[in-house]
């Protein structure tokens, strides 16, 4: 079965909500612009990111959208923003788009990237 592509998945999206949508989009975005190897791949119903190793992913619910962290448990939360309580992972929960300037995503990025790399 083929794998489903970013823009394919971002339609889908679109068509369900276009304010998840351009949430998901502006996540996206965010990290092309911020992260230089970039690598990006559809897998467990989200967007996976990568630059060099796997940091951070977006996924789009019926109410929300979350940026996920697979190894958010290392990061040492500075701003207070980080939801969950698992053994690695954790994720910002985000309503609006003014919630990823609100909730300072583009400084969570770095140090997401940097807890995946010293994680290896």
């Amino acid at each position: 079965m083929p794998t489903k592509s970013v823009d394919t998945l971002l339609a889908d999206i679109r068509l369900l909500s276009e304010e998840r949508y351009q949430i998901a989009a502006a996540v996206r975005a965010l990290v092309k612009q911020h992260f230089k190897p970039f690598a990006e791949e559809v897998k467990y119903g989200g967007i996976l990111f990568a630059s060099g190793v796997q940091f951070c992913g977006v996924f789009v619910y019926k109410e929300h959208v979350t940026v996920e962290f697979g190894h958010g448990a290392a990061i040492d939360d500075p701003f207070g923003h980080l939801e969950g309580g698992g053994i690695f992972r954790r994720h910002i929960k985000l309503l609006t788009s003014p919630d990823i300037e609100a909730k300072q995503l583009a400084r969570y990025l770095p140090l997401a990237l940097e807890a995946a790399k010293n994680s290896g």
